[in-house]
């Protein structure tokens, strides 16, 4: 059951080949261990995905596709997950992850006042650099672990109602 719904969710092989900016990882991506859904595969690509969607950096697509290739973990469903940040959950993300950040390393975090322009972004980098980064590297961490455990626990749990369904249809 999570298989099946797992698979309608994930890009298909199609359409993740039809990114130009992947070309680079040339025939690696035509491995079929990275296409194949299973319980290892799917919950190493949740990990690599949620933690690569914490990272505030660009091209968070190739550090999961090369990831996913590297770990033999599911390449659509790690390339899916980072979209988790998408323009609409990327600023509460990254915010809590500088005030995590600053927590983290103990300073206080400066107020920041939000400006949708590169000139806010460029002059408040150097501000807030280091905690956002220590912040997202923790946040991906946890995430990633319980992105792991999570799929993991699900799909176990689902293989073992299977099995006692069928064994309920076999005994009746």
């Amino acid at each position: 059951m999570l298989k099946k719904r797992l698979s309608k969710w994930i890009p298909t092989p199609g359409r993740l080949r039809q990114h130009r900016s992947l070309r680079i990882f040339g025939s690696w991506t035509e491995e079929t261990r990275l296409w194949h859904l299973s319980r290892h595969g799917a919950a190493k690509a949740f990990a690599i995905g949620l933690y690569c969607a914490m990272l505030p950096i660009p091209g968070q697509m190739f550090i999961a596709v090369a990831m996913a290739i590297i770990f033999t973990a599911n390449l659509p469903l790690s390339f899916a997950l980072i979209f988790v940040t998408n323009p609409l959950t990327m600023p509460a993300i990254f915010y809590g992850a500088y005030k995590l950040g600053a927590w983290l390393i103990g300073t206080q975090p400066i107020e920041v006042k939000f400006e949708a322009s590169w000139t806010w972004f460029t002059q408040s980098l150097d501000e807030i650099w280091v905690p956002l980064v220590i912040g997202s590297q923790v946040l991906g961490v946890i995430c990633a672990v319980l992105g792991y455990l999570l799929v993991d626990t699900l799909w176990r749990e689902a293989i073992r109602r299977q099995w006692r369904a069928r064994q309920r249809r076999r005994h009746q």
